[in-house]
């Protein structure tokens, strides 16, 4: 189903529709310094197996600007994070147009096997992309943004905004600087 390509797509409203609930691979590795947690994929990482890669979606920007890369890196390029220590994961694997398709249950389940895949693979932080996502996963109704007093799995978290283009009241100055925050912590 996913094309998987390294060039820029523009999915068709078929492919779109046909990528509902499918999951996308992991960029993860052991022992990574940070492994960044996005709610679930969108219906384009569906179609291109990149995650975060529907245009507007600030993750990519933000990273750069936070000073975790060199450059802005583009969603085909995922793979190279992992040389910087980075990786990137999902609390829920299926695919949907948007986060708020999902159900209190699948969160909740999502932050199980998270808590696993910390387990597994040891990360030195956690920085789940997504207050609200957060809250439901583990059970934390009042979290804030920041890093969370809890470790999960021996992991320290940290919970960051959204980057979705639909979280309108977090502007990508603002990302870039919650992002630095993290960075500043983990450095």
């Amino acid at each position: 189903m996913a094309r998987r390509s390294q060039a820029p797509v523009t999915p068709s409203a078929a492919e779109l529709a046909g990528a509902a609930g499918q999951p996308i691979p992991d960029v993860i590795a052991p022992d990574l310094a940070v492994l960044f947690c996005g709610i679930n994929p969108g219906l384009w990482s569906a179609v291109t197996g990149h995650h975060f890669a529907r245009p507007g979606n600030r993750f990519w920007p933000a990273l750069h600007r936070g000073g975790f890369t060199g450059h802005q890196f583009q969603p085909a390029e995922q793979p190279g994070l992992l040389a910087l220590g980075l990786g990137i994961t999902n609390v829920v694997a299926r695919s949907s147009a948007r986060a708020d398709d999902l159900t209190r249950e699948e969160l909740v389940e999502g932050g199980r096997v998270l808590t696993a895949k910390l387990t597994a693979y040891r990360p030195a932080w956690l920085a789940v992309l997504g207050i609200g996502a957060y809250r439901t996963a583990f059970g934390h109704p009042r979290a804030t943004t920041g890093e969370q007093a809890e470790l999960i799995g021996g992991t320290r978290v940290w919970v960051l905004p959204n980057p979705s283009g639909l979280n309108a009241h977090y502007t990508l100055d603002r990302l870039a600087e919650e992002f630095a925050a993290l960075r500043a912590a983990v450095y």
